[in-house]
């Protein structure tokens, strides 16, 4: 019976596509097919092509088409927060939001920055990202996406996008698609079979389709041989037809390589127009005349305006909003209003939320009023200079709360370590003795005068996965003359911590990731216990680098590791890692216990198309319950995440994947149940050869717990 209820819903599989602009778009949809009526060829154009590099106020500039009331558009970085801007807020990075697992988090900090960017007049704020996945421990710009797992990153994805989007902001997904590393960037081309491209790197993208994002940017790297920018199964066979993107696909900036052969591959606007500052341009009168030579439908020069009017009316751009407020991206972002508002406590509650606790011998931490402290690293103060003081944050000196690059902001303040450990310490009257170089005799110096030694280490984009300023040999001086040395870790992604962990003095490890403006404050929060840590890693940390199993590529990529990234990897190949992706601890515990399930259902719902693949793909089809008791003395969160086996009769898959988790807060003594909704698409697998999600027959395996190796709870569904 399993079977044949199973090969009918195959029978019904078949999608209904639906016509652009259905659903949620359709009224942004009507108003932007009458707009167009209104417009020129060359007012079009000008619509879809940047004004150039450095000739607006903002990253991307466009022209403003006064026959229909649309304002020159205006696109600026970043993920995190609004870069070129001052008076605004420098929220944490998308790591340490991802490694709070806590979805409503993601949320309020994609509304804060979303509030934030239309406060000065922003029309599109680009982020959140989602590429790179984080499949290479060392790639540079990890940081900047959620988690090396496609289901974390995807949730992250669609709680971001819709908080920004609530707040009037269009957000832009980004880099699309395997933009893993930052070397070669914009001459690799990443090579990856389309089973692994959709379980993996297209996931998290189809989540933040489903959630109605307006935009999506097209990376600069190649994929199987041909430019992203202009790669029509990208851009429309899977993003626009597949997925049913309704908005618009917009290049990195000069990631265009031809004009034809992009706008016929799908892409609709391109960034900044010319190749930075080359005042040459791949559209504009280029993009003109080859509509009139027919190189270019007319069809589809409208569908690229269609698609960025929809967007732009989609979120209510098109009453009452702010013009450009008063600052400019290249004089350093001089005057504008202030648009912080309380952001400053999501920005803490994330910074506290994100830190994960690897270590804790003895309960080494809370600290209770310790009558000294030596505090010890150049990692603990900001940067003597200034925390702005080097362009987008490209350097190394003071507390790392913020990677470098495009995807920065400028702080507004920022509350280091050492400052906020010392607001505390004078409440407890507890000594502080300080050694703010990263030289191992001065830190051993001032680590011999203190009961407790808190060393403050730093790691930012790698070319090896060793800390900073020789952070080993630092903590090395310390716990030799200290026996109580805890060590506080900002990285942007892993390290190998067993020169650290294999000392005996070091008794607890904090992981507080990249934590923006109030970094200091969410650090102290748990250090004295106020909190209880809750942070879970979003990524594993090894015992050794090969035991990832990739690297940077010094040549195009064939990611031969298909679907085992990470905790794939690990599980795959029987490699014990030091800490685990989802591992963290807390200062109670947790029980695990009474774990349900209910049938998978055969119900093939609705097969029409919509944003994020085929409707019924997001179905629920299974429940998963489990009951979570705090049988410590202190309240605290829990993350329980539940892992899900594909059977048999799966093609080669994963031993186990991420499908589900439930951050819940529990006070001693208590009890609560947990609830994992599984969709159609969590229990499937890619099939290349149909080009269909598959349903597999058979017994599933579940694993709920609290980490993707500490697996308190197993059962079994059924299909």
């Amino acid at each position: 019976m399993q079977i044949s209820a199973f090969s009918f819903l195959l029978a019904l599989a078949t999608p209904v596509f639906g016509a652009a602009g259905d659903g949620d778009w359709a009224a942004a949809y009507t108003k932007a097919k009458a707009a167009l009526g209104k417009l020129s060829n060359q007012d079009k154009v000008n619509m879809v092509t940047g004004s150039g590099w450095q000739k607006g106020p903002c990253v991307g500039n466009t022209v403003a088409i006064n026959s229909i009331n649309y304002p020159a558009l205006c696109l600026q970085d970043g993920p995190l927060g609004i870069r070129y801007a001052q008076q605004v807020t420098a929220f944490p990075a998308g790591i340490t939001t991802g490694s709070t697992w806590d979805p409503s988090l993601m949320y309020a900090r994609g509304y804060a920055i979303g509030e934030e960017a239309k406060g000065l007049g922003v029309h599109v704020q680009l982020g959140p990202v989602a590429g790179p996945l984080g499949k290479i421990p060392t790639g540079g710009r990890n940081w900047e996406g959620f988690a090396a797992d496609p289901y974390l990153s995807g949730i992250a994805m669609a709680e971001t996008v819709e908080g920004m989007q609530a707040a009037g902001v269009q957000a832009c997904a980004k880099h699309y698609i395997g933009n893993e590393q930052e070397l070669h960037r914009g001459t690799q081309s990443a090579n990856i079979d389309d089973r692994t491209n959709h379980e993996l790197y297209l996931w998290p993208f189809a989540d933040a389709v489903k959630a109605n994002v307006t935009s999506v940017m097209c990376s600069y790297n190649k994929f199987n041989t041909t430019w992203v920018c202009e790669n029509k199964q990208l851009l429309t066979n899977i993003l626009k037809d597949e997925l049913d993107f309704q908005g618009y696909v917009v290049s990195d900036w000069a990631g265009q390589h031809s004009t034809a052969g992009s706008a016929n591959a799908g892409l609709d606007m391109t960034m900044p127009g010319d190749n930075f500052g080359d005042n040459k341009f791949l559209w504009g009168s280029a993009l003109l005349q080859a509509i009139q030579t027919s190189e270019v439908p007319q069809s589809r020069l409208d569908d690229m305006v269609t698609r960025i009017l929809a967007s732009w009316y989609f979120v209510g751009q098109d009453k009452g909003y702010p013009s450009v407020q008063g600052w400019t991206s290249w004089n350093g972002g001089i005057g504008g209003p202030n648009v912080q508002g309380d952001h400053k406590n999501v920005a803490r509650a994330i910074a506290r939320d994100g830190i994960v606790l690897l270590k804790n011998d003895d309960n080494a931490l809370p600290l209770k009023k310790p009558a000294s402290l030596a505090i010890i690293g150049d990692d603990a103060i900001v940067n003597p200079k200034g925390a702005n003081s080097c362009e987008d944050r490209g350097c190394d000196s003071g507390t790392l709360a913020m990677g470098w690059g495009s995807g920065t902001a400028d702080f507004p303040y920022l509350i280091a370590p050492l400052d906020a450990i010392k607001a505390q310490a004078s409440k407890d009257g507890t000594t502080i003795t300080t050694s703010t170089t990263d030289d191992p005799s001065q830190g051993a110096s001032a680590a011999a005068a203190a009961a407790t030694a808190i060393v403050e280490g730093a790691a930012g984009d790698r070319l090896n996965l060793d800390p900073w300023h020789n952070g080993n040999d630092l903590v090395k001086a310390v716990a030799n003359v200290n026996k109580k040395t805890i060590v506080v870790v900002h990285s942007a992604g892993p390290l190998i911590l067993e020169p650290i962990l294999s000392l005996p003095n070091v008794v607890a490890v904090v992981w507080a990731g990249i934590p923006g403006q109030e970094t200091g404050n969410g650090l102290a929060d748990i250090l004295y216990g106020s909190t209880s840590p809750s942070g879970k890693l979003p990524y594993t940390i090894a015992k050794a680098p090969s035991d990832y199993g990739v690297s940077i590529a010094s040549g195009d990529d064939n990611y031969s590791e298909g679907l085992y990234i990470d905790y794939r990897h690990f599980d795959k190949n029987s490699i014990s890692p030091r800490y685990e992706f989802g591992f963290g601890l807390s200062y109670t515990t947790f029980s695990y216990s009474s774990l349900t399930s209910t049938p998978i259902s055969t119900s093939p719902g609705s097969t029409t198309k919509a944003p994020g693949g085929i409707s019924n793909l997001y179905d629920t089809v299974a429940t998963v319950t489990a009951t979570i008791t705090n049988n410590g003395t202190v309240a605290g969160a829990e993350v329980a995440q539940l892992y899900i086996g594909l059977p048999s009769s799966a093609p080669a898959t994963p031993v186990r994947q991420l499908r589900g988790f439930n951050k819940i807060s529990l006070q001693p003594a208590a009890s609560a149940t947990v609830k994992f909704t599984l969709r159609r698409k969590d229990l499937s697998y890619w099939d290349s050869g149909s080009q269909k999600w598959v349903l597999p027959t058979g017994t599933f395996n579940v694993f709920v717990g609290a980490s993707s190796r500490d697996l308190r709870l197993t059962g079994t569904l059924t299909a």
